[in-house]
């Protein structure tokens, strides 16, 4: 499209900055709609307006600009700073500047600063306002608070557990206190009932305490992921024995991946894709639910995890896979291709391309820079 219809193109990119598109907020997007407008060679003014669209807009609109920036875009660098003195939301934009660019770009903007945060007062942290010294009292982690139970033994908070009299608040503060010491096998028993009374929720401090178990939850774990209800319980199940489980676990692993791919339930499955990896061609059941996983799922942060997963199981073809990584909008996916992509002169040349430019993510720059001395040393 950019070569048939460069107006239609420079709308699209346009687009994805105005409204957000992404499954999930960490789905990476920034970076790639950066270089689309650099290489495409689109005006920024209708980036520009994107930092008066509201919050959201604003922030995609302001990463692109800084971005841009760091390419050596005086226009985009000029528009931020001037955002700053004058825009809705400037702090975020301020906070992006001196997160992403030198300090002497912006630091001469703290009488701005200064004056603005007065006529706005709030506490705030990190750059500039350390800097300047502006920053609050910095926020408050619950590491600094004495927690509930804080000296109840761990014989004594199991039984707060398993009374069904026990508010769910009361429960939740004896799992953060369990979770905080350590694995406690004692708990396991217990496991199904420490959710919310609407059964849609676990208690959320049972992440931490049932990963700490690791493979002491194993046995468990294999009734757990065979319950049919409620929900989250056989997700927990499963997530521990991708995570820990044995050879025998592989076909329940594969059907609750297939279960995914049916549901099209996209934000999950690369924890199982991550643990049928460990079992190699064992696991040779799940490579065509990880290929069409790969290919349609609308996380872009995923799809790492299929790839990972097919190159120990059955890497037949995915040459051309790592190729396309290349062009990724995901740096793990980037990084990937860098490295894996077989010798071909479209690779090199893209190669050099991720080496040279100054938007690249370093860890990728690296990698483009040693994979092709490796290649051509």
């Amino acid at each position: 499209m950019a070569l048939e219809d460069p107006a239609g193109a420079a709308e699209i990119v346009y687009g994805c900055v105005r409204w957000d598109w992404r499954w999930d907020s960490v789905d990476e997007r920034g970076l790639y709609l950066a270089r689309l407008v650099r290489d495409l060679g689109l005006p920024l003014g209708p980036v520009v307006e994107g930092l008066g669209l509201g919050e959201t807009a604003n922030e995609r609109a302001a990463r692109v600009l800084g971005l841009l920036a760091l390419g050596g875009s005086g226009e985009a660098r000029d528009a931020l700073r001037a955002y700053v003195k004058e825009g809705e939301h400037w702090v975020a934009v301020l906070e992006e500047m001196a997160c992403r660019w030198p300090v002497e770009w912006w630091d001469d903007l703290a009488e701005t600063g200064r004056e603005r945060a007065e006529r706005d007062p709030e506490d705030r942290w990190g750059e500039p306002w350390y800097r300047w010294g502006l920053a609050g009292p910095g926020p408050v982690h619950g590491s600094r608070e004495r927690k509930p139970f804080a000296e109840v033994d761990n014989a004594r908070l199991l039984e707060l557990l398993a009374d069904p009299e026990e508010s769910e608040e009361r429960r939740a503060a004896a799992l953060d206190v369990i979770d905080d010491r350590g694995p406690e096998p004692g708990v396991i028993p217990l496991v199904p009932s420490l959710g919310t009374a609407d059964g849609k929720y676990m208690l959320w401090p049972l992440i931490g305490v049932v990963d700490k178990l690791g493979a002491l939850a194993v046995p468990a774990a294999r009734e757990w992921a065979v319950a049919t209800e409620p929900e989250w319980l056989r997700r927990r199940g499963h997530d521990v024995l991708a995570a820990c489980g044995e050879a025998e676990d592989v076909p329940v692993l594969v059907a609750d991946l297939e279960r995914d791919w049916v549901e099209r339930r996209w934000c999950g499955p690369k924890r199982t894709a991550d643990g049928l990896a460990r079992f190699g061609a064992e696991a040779r059941g799940a490579v065509s639910l990880l290929r069409r996983l790969w290919l349609w799922t609308p996380h872009s942060y995923e799809r790492v995890s299929y790839l990972e997963a097919l190159a120990e199981i059955d890497p037949t073809g995915l040459e051309s896979v790592y190729v396309e990584c290349l062009w990724d909008c995901e740096g793990d996916a980037r990084l990937l291709g860098v490295r894996h992509a077989p010798d071909r002169p479209e690779v090199r040349e893209r190669l050099v391309y991720l080496r040279d430019d100054a938007l690249e993510e370093a860890e990728v720059r690296a990698a483009a820079s040693e994979r092709l001395a490796a290649l051509t040393g």
